[in-house]
């Protein structure tokens, strides 16, 4: 039986890749380099230091990649803060129906501790969430299961009493390892058929999981 359900956040619930990759534009841009889609998506749901690594096989070893996503962060919180937190089609719906029916709910994500709480806040949809873990509250992130199986133990469920909502490939590969269900819903990139086929159901908006639930 269905007792919890654990968010990621970017890509997700949060309309943030966009204006991540946007960011990432800028601050190159004024590095005299560029950055092309292409490259950003193998970016996504990557662990940091893969991410790391993309950036060194691409720019160079000497590559500041600290500074230039300290740089890309406060874009991205800048842009938050003057034009609002983009909010995914059918999250509100969601969190609603799931708090009126008594669902326990978690965010799960590899994002930092203090932006976790900077956009949930700015957000204004903290207060639907049980609990939250963030990357720097983890030994491994994803696609290690680690986030996942302790949001569980934070809920007190078992990871047959939950779903992971994941936009991710490294998402869908920590819940599949986790033995939790997991509903994928793309953001900027379709999962590759390894990742599709760990997946429960692939949705298209967050306003097709209500739905699924109530088909449970």
């Amino acid at each position: 039986m269905l007792k919890a359900v654990i968010f990621d956040m970017d890509g997700l619930m949060i309309d943030s890749e966009r204006v991540t990759f946007e960011g990432y534009q800028k601050v190159l841009k004024d590095m005299n380099l560029t950055m092309s889609e292409e490259f950003y998506k193998t970016l996504l749901g990557k662990p940091i230091k893969g991410i790391y690594q993309r950036f060194y096989d691409t720019y160079g070893n000497d590559f500041p990649i600290d500074r230039v996503i300290k740089d890309v962060h406060h874009y991205m919180a800048s842009r938050f803060e003057t034009e609002g937190v983009p909010l995914k089609t059918g999250l509100i719906p969601l969190l609603k129906y799931l708090r009126e029916n008594n669902y326990k709910t978690i965010v799960a994500t590899s994002s930092q501790r203090h932006r976790v709480d900077t956009i949930l806040n700015l957000a204004g949809i903290e207060s639907y969430f049980d609990d939250s873990i963030c990357g720097d509250e983890v030994t491994k992130g994803k696609p290690d299961p680690e986030v996942f199986l302790n949001s569980c133990d934070k809920l007190g469920v078992l990871p047959n009493e939950a779903i992971v909502l994941e936009d991710s490939e490294a998402g869908i590969q920590a819940a599949y390892s986790a033995k939790i269900p997991v509903i994928c819903i793309p953001d900027m990139k379709y999962p590759e058929d390894d990742y599709a086929n760990m997946t429960t159901r692939i949705l298209y908006s967050l306003d097709e999981v209500i739905d699924y639930i109530k088909g449970l």
